[in-house]
Formats: structure tokens, C-alpha cells, sequence
């Protein structure tokens, strides 16, 4: 029988030794390093930093005279909105200011007029004289995210061009202004603030402005509250146009209560709640439209077709069409 002989493989390189493996890249699927996440957040707040500081500025108050004599008694932040001149900042910042400066971080300054202001909303409008400037666009603040980063640009305790970075932390946050008047879809952030930051702006990874930044909690850390976008839009183009905002107006002080699933079912409601009225304002048109304390009230535009099914009486109140749900009282989960 035919002995075999034993065959030698030979590698490539040397005879007899295997080459070394080669070096295998990063696959597409595989996490990025703690060192490449970094990289990219720091590159993603420089470029905000480069394309929307230019139109953050500062603001000082102080007393009316010449520019020699002029002494600033308080200060705080804000953005310009249109390159022909317009600020947007904070109500409480200017309020009963006799003089307002406006310093860019060219280190250009310029006397502001004020040209509306709305303490419900926390928000004003400055108008310098001056065009070209860089300025800042409104993004739509609705499509924020709970989590999704946030940069906060301002002058805290006058030192100009501050910029602080943390997350959105909550979404539709409630906050009393100083009418009394309740702010709705605040956002909730991580973004250090302190004071001479309000009035500044909440920038989202991309340069847009998604709020104005108003209020912080007092000995709290990591807790800053900021005006939505889409509310200043509006509040804004009223300002400026205005001077004032005009609101409709009801005369109804209320809580929201749910409805019971099977009402809700019936009437075809768009929406599982209602509103419980607490007071009412005297002589406001709820009153005159016959509403009183006690009851609860829902939006009427589903209820139509069929509205004669049911004892509940229906009410207009200028505009507003509704159910008026006689000793109804909704789930009190």
C-alpha cells in the first residue's frame, strides 16, 4: 500500500508561518466610542454657538441721560429676531426701564425703544436702529422631545456671550405669570441658568430658537423654565404689528376633569375630559350666557348630530359653542 506524503501549506510572507490577521475596521452596526459621541456634541454646540451667538445680546437698564453719564442699574438677554432691528426678550427685564441699551458682541451698542410688552407671556419687544444684523429664526417648538439637547445663550451676572448645554427634561409645564395668568407648554430644561440669562434664548442643535428663557427655581440645580416657540411666534407678531396682544376672552376659571368612557363613546367627544367650572368672572360673557359654578363644559362640535338626545342645554358664548353638561360631574380618578 502507497504511503502518503504529508502535504506543507505555505502562507504567504514567510514559508510555513501564517500571516498576521488583518486589521478589521469599525462595522457600521457597532456603538460609537465615548470619545467620537464627544466629539460630535462639542462639534454640534460650536456650530450653534457660530452661526446664532452674533445675534444674542445684552441688555442694560439704567436711568435716561447721555451716553457718559449712563450708568446700567440691571441687565438681561436677548435675541434679535429680524435683521432690521427687532429684540426679542422678557417682559420683566424692561418693565419700567427709562432706558434701555441694546450691546451686540461686536461690541456695537445701540438705545432700544420698546415697542410692546406682554406680561402674561412673559415676552417683549426691543427695536434698535440699526439693519443687516445677524438675527435668529423661530423653530417650531412643538416638535421638541423629552431628552433632546438644548443650548441656553445669555449674559449672566453681565458676563456677555455665556452659553450653558443640558436636555429638555419636561414638556408642557404650567407657570403663573406675574398677572396671574397661567403660561401653558413651558419647557422644562437642564441648561444652567442664572440671573441675566432671561430674556436669552433655548437654541436646539441646529441654531433655532425653540424658547425664551424666563424663570429658575430658586436654590433648585438643573431646573430652568423657557417660553415655547410657537407661544412667542404668535405673542410676537401681535407686539409688533400692535404694540399689545388681543386675546378672546370667556370669563370662565376652571379645571380639567375627565369624562366617563362611555359619554365619551356616545357623543362621539374628540376628547375624554371637560371642563369643571370653579368661578366665573362677574359680568364676563360665560355669565351672561347663563353658565354658573358646579357644572362641567365641553367642546360642542362633535355633539351636533346628536345633540337631541339629551337634556343637557347648549350655549354660545361668542365664538364658542359648547355642552352644558346640567350636575354632570366627571370621573375623579
Amino acid at each position: 500500500m502507497a504511503r502518503m506524503r504529508k502535504r506543507t501549506v505555505a502562507w504567504s510572507g514567510t514559508a510555513g508561518e501564517p500571516d498576521p490577521p488583518a486589521r478589521r475596521g469599525p462595522r457600521e452596526d457597532e456603538p460609537l466610542r465615548d470619545s467620537e459621541l464627544l466629539d460630535a456634541y462639542s462639534r454640534a454646540v460650536v456650530g450653534v454657538v457660530e452661526r446664532t451667538g452674533p445675534a444674542v445680546v445684552s441688555i442694560s437698564l439704567g436711568a435716561a441721560g447721555t451716553d457718559e453719564e449712563f450708568e446700567p442699574l440691571g441687565a438681561g438677554s436677548g435675541f434679535v429676531i429680524a435683521p432690521d432691528g427687532y429684540v426679542v426678550t422678557n417682559s420683566h427685564v424692561v418693565r419700567s426701564a427709562p432706558r434701555i441699551d441694546v450691546t451686540f458682541t461686536s461690541g456695537d451698542r445701540f438705545r432700544a425703544q420698546l415697542i410692546g410688552a406682554d406680561e402674561s407671556t412673559d415676552l417683549a419687544v426691543l427695536c434698535v436702529n440699526a439693519s443687516g444684523l445677524p438675527w435668529a429664526s423661530l423653530a417650531e417648538s412643538s416638535g421638541l422631545r423629552v431628552g433632546q439637547l438644548v443650548i441656553a445663550a445669555g449674559n449672566p451676572y453681565g458676563f456677555q456671550s455665556t452659553v450653558s448645554t443640558g436636555v429638555v427634561s419636561a414638556l408642557g409645564r404650567s407657570l403663573r405669570s406675574r398677572q396671574g395668568r397661567l403660561i401653558e407648554n413651558i419647557i422644562q430644561h437642564t441648561a444652567p441658568l442664572n440671573p441675566g440669562n432671561s430674556g436669552g434664548p433655548l437654541l436646539d442643535s441646529r441654531g433655532r430658537v425653540v424658547g425664551i428663557n424666563t424663570a429658575i427655581i430658586a436654590m433648585a440645580q438643573g431646573i430652568g423654565f423657557a417660553i415655547p416657540a410657537d407661544t412667542a411666534r404668535s405673542v410676537v407678531s401681535q407686539l409688533i404689528s400692535k404694540g399689545r396682544v388681543t386675546r378672546s376672552y370667556i370669563g370662565v376659571f376652571g379645571l380639567r376633569r375627565p369624562l366617563d368612557r362611555r359619554f365619551v363613546r356616545f357623543y362621539r367627544l374628540p376628547n375624554d375630559h371637560a371642563v369643571e367650572i370653579v368661578s366665573l368672572a362677574d359680568k364676563g360673557p360665560a355669565t351672561r350666557a347663563g353658565l354658573r359654578r358646579g357644572v362641567s363644559w365641553c367642546p360642542w362640535a362633535a355633539l351636533r348630530s346628536r345633540a337631541s338626545t339629551t337634556s343637557s342645554g347648549s350655549l354660545r358664548i361668542g365664538r364658542w359653542e359648547g355642552l352644558w353638561l346640567s350636575g354632570f360631574s366627571g370621573s375623579r380618578t
